[in-house]
């Protein structure tokens, strides 16, 4: 199965949105409880994080692929229905 690099900043209330999306999607669908989700914070792996091409978090690359990357004045509804396409493009659903 896919793999998700998730970047993320401990302070960023994007961030904190797709954290709770994803809670939320995992109750809503025990499948995606299959996923791996490799969480990075970029302040504390820069070495990691210089090698991905993005700018804002929270970004998700799915096989070194940038399937998502917030945006300033993003709601929660959209990030959430982002997270959901990308999680039920890897499960196959």
């Amino acid at each position: 199965m896919k793999q998700i690099t998730y970047f993320y900043i401990d302070f960023c209330p994007y961030c904190r949105n797709a954290d709770r999306a994803i809670k939320e999607l995992l109750k809503e669908n025990p499948d995606f409880s299959k996923i791996e989700i490799n969480k990075i914070n970029e302040d504390r792996h820069p070495e990691i994080s210089e090698r991905y091409d993005y700018y804002y978090v929270p970004t998700f690359f799915v096989d070194g692929k940038k399937e998502y990357e917030a945006h300033p004045g993003e709601s929660y509804e959209e990030c959430k229905s982002i997270i959901k396409k990308i999680f039920k493009d890897i499960i196959g659903g």
